[in-house]
């Protein structure tokens, strides 16, 4: 939303005038922070696969795909190939169980 400055003076007079004076002004001064360690897993978005290691079964497996078929997130056709490899090959085919503090591990030294 861009306002013309007439528009500013109207509706926010205060402001207008404050900006205009440059009262209220408040400097900041920089703060230096020790630089943190990057997180290798910011903005990881877990894909399909990632579910599936964390089932105790085939079952479970099936649910999930099932899932994420319905939301849109998967395309049928790649459902049916994750359950035909899970019927095939079975859950463990996806790659060893991610426990529940997998990602916790990943970022301890």
């Amino acid at each position: 939303m861009k306002l013309t400055r007439k528009e500013l003076e109207k509706m926010f007079p205060n402001l207008n005038k404050e900006m205009q004076d440059k009262t209220g002004s408040v400097s900041i001064d920089p703060v230096q922070t020790e630089p943190s360690e990057p997180n290798p897993l910011r903005g990881y978005n877990p894909d399909v696969v990632d579910f599936l290691r964390r089932c105790e079964n085939s079952g479970e497996g099936e649910e999930i795909i099932d899932f994420l078929e319905k939301r849109g997130e998967i395309s049928p056709n790649h459902a049916v190939t994750l359950r035909r490899k899970l019927q095939e090959k079975g859950i463990r085919s996806f790659g060893p169980k991610k426990e529940a503090d997998y990602y916790l591990k990943k970022l301890k030294p």
